[in-house]
C-alpha cells in the first residue's frame, strides 16, 4: 500500500506570529496561609488551674460526731393556776386559762312500744222517724252490716226530719265513731249501720246510718315508752358532751396543752318532742351541753421541766431538747378554784458539753488518719465521720472557718 506524504511528515511547529489564546481561568495571587489555633489545648490547663484555685478556696473538712448520751427520767408535780399571770418555777406553778364552749345536738329515735289501736271513722246518721230533734248520749252503739260494733265518740245532736207534701224527708248528722274493740278486724269499707239500742222497736228501721269512706286505723301501732324517752335523752346528752369536748379540743392551738381528764360538762337543756304513750313511729329528742376545760402553755411546762432537770443534775451536760417527752397525769382538778395539780413524768437525753473552738484548733494540720485517731480517743464520742473536700486535700486546713463540726448527732 502506497503511503501518502502527509502520513510520514512530522507536524509543523506553530508559528510565533500566531497569537496566544488567553486562559479561561484567571490566575489569582496566592495569599499566605492563616495559622489555625486549637483552643482545647489552652482550655484544659486553664480549667485545671481554675479548679485548683476554687478547690483551694472552698476546701474544707466536715466532721460529724455522735456523742455518748444519757437519758434522764424524773417526776414532779406542777400546779396550773388560772389566778396567776406568770410562771413561778420556784413554787412549781404556771398560769392556766379557762376555755368554754356550748354545743347542741338533736336526733330521731324509734318508738319501741306497740299497742293495739281501735279503728275510727265517720257514720252519717239519718232520722226518718220524727220531726223532733233528739240528743243522744256519747258511746251510742252502731252495728255495721258486717256485724261490727262502733261507738259514737261524743254526744249526738240528732236533727228532726222534715215533712214535704205529706212525705217525711230524713235529716242527718255526721257522727265520729270508734270501734268497740282494737284490731284490724274493725277496718271496714263503706257500710250500713243500725242503732243497737233500738232493736225490736219501731225506731230500729227509722234511725239508720251509712259510711261513705273506710273506717280504718285498727290494729298494731307503734307507741313511745318511758324507756324510749329516757334512752333518747341519755343518748343525746352523751353525743352533745362528746361533740362539745371535740369542739373544745379543736379550739386549742398547738401552743397550749389540752387534757381529756381536765374537762367538765354541764347539760344546759334536754328535751323530747313527744311524750310517753304517743302512738308515733319516731320522735325527736335534743340536748345542749356546756363544756369547760383549763389549758396551759406547752412551752412553760417545757421550761419548767428543763429548769427542774438542771437543778437536779450536777453533771456538765447539755439537754437534747428534741428528745424531751412529758406525760401529764392530773392529780387534782378543781374548776371552782381554777386550779389543777399535775403529776409530770418526763425523760430527756443529755450529752457532753464540749468546746468546739478548742477541738478545731486541736485538729489543725492533722491528716485524715491522725484526725480519726485523735477523735476516736475521746471517750465522750461513740461514732465519728470525717470527710475532706476536695479529694486532694490531705490535712485539716489552718483556717478554722473551713472546719465544719456537726455536733451533736443523736439518733
Amino acid at each position: 500500500m502506497t503511503r501518502k506524504i502527509w502520513d510520514i511528515l512530522p507536524p509543523e511547529e506553530p508559528s510565533s506570529s500566531l497569537k496566544m489564546e488567553k486562559p479561561l481561568v484567571e490566575e489569582k495571587e496566592e495569599l499566605p496561609k492563616k495559622i489555625k489555633i486549637n483552643w482545647v489545648w489552652f482550655l484544659i490547663p486553664l480549667s485545671l488551674i481554675i479548679a485548683v484555685i476554687v478547690g483551694f478556696q472552698l476546701s474544707k473538712v466536715e466532721i460529724k460526731i455522735w456523742p455518748e448520751t444519757k437519758t434522764d427520767f424524773s417526776k414532779t408535780n406542777l400546779t396550773i393556776d388560772t389566778e396567776v399571770e406568770k410562771p413561778d418555777f420556784e413554787n412549781k406553778t404556771i398560769p392556766g386559762q379557762f376555755l368554754k364552749i356550748e354545743e347542741s345536738i338533736s336526733d330521731s329515735f324509734l318508738s319501741s312500744g306497740r299497742t293495739l289501736k281501735k279503728a275510727e271513722g265517720i257514720i252519717r246518721l239519718y232520722n226518718a222517724y220524727s220531726t223532733k230533734s233528739e240528743n243522744w248520749l256519747a258511746e251510742t252503739r252502731f252495728v255495721s252490716s258486717e256485724g261490727k260494733l262502733y261507738k259514737s265518740k261524743d254526744k249526738i245532736a240528732v236533727p228532726g226530719a222534715e215533712i214535704e207534701n205529706g212525705k217525711i224527708i230524713p235529716k242527718y248528722v255526721d257522727v265520729p265513731v270508734i270501734a268497740a274493740e282494737a284490731g284490724e278486724d274493725y277496718n271496714i269499707g263503706p257500710s250500713h249501720f243500725s242503732i243497737f239500742v233500738f232493736r225490736g222497736t219501731p225506731r230500729y228501721t227509722k234511725f239508720y246510718g251509712e259510711s261513705f269512706e273506710e273506717i280504718k286505723g285498727g290494729g298494731d301501732s307503734p307507741q313511745i315508752t318511758t324507756e324510749d324517752i329516757e334512752n333518747a335523752k341519755e343518748s343525746v346528752s352523751k353525743k352533745a358532751k362528746t361533740k362539745a369536748a371535740v369542739s373544745l379540743e379543736n379550739k386549742v392551738t398547738d401552743e397550749f396543752v389540752f387534757l381529756d381528764d381536765i374537762l367538765e360538762t354541764e347539760i344546759k337543756d334536754i328535751f323530747s318532742l313527744a311524750k310517753e304513750g304517743n302512738e308515733v313511729e319516731r320522735f325527736n329528742s335534743g340536748a345542749t351541753v356546756e363544756a369547760t376545760t383549763i389549758i396551759f402553755k406547752k412551752e412553760e411546762v417545757q421550761n419548767f421541766v428543763k429548769e427542774f432537770i438542771f437543778s437536779e443534775t450536777h453533771e456538765e451536760k447539755l439537754l437534747y431538747e428534741e428528745s424531751l417527752k412529758i406525760d401529764y397525769t392530773p392529780q387534782i382538778v378543781d374548776f371552782e378554784s381554777g386550779k389543777v395539780v399535775l403529776s409530770l413524768s418526763f425523760s430527756i437525753k443529755m450529752y457532753p458539753d464540749i468546746n468546739l473552738q478548742l477541738l478545731k484548733e486541736s485538729l489543725v494540720g492533722k491528716s485524715l488518719i491522725e484526725t480519726k485517731i485523735f477523735l476516736e480517743k475521746q471517750s465522750e464520742f461513740i461514732n465519728i465521720e470525717i470527710r475532706f473536700w476536695p479529694f486532694w486535700v490531705k490535712s485539716v486546713p489552718e483556717d478554722l472557718n473551713k472546719i465544719e463540726i456537726k455536733y451533736p448527732i443523736i439518733d
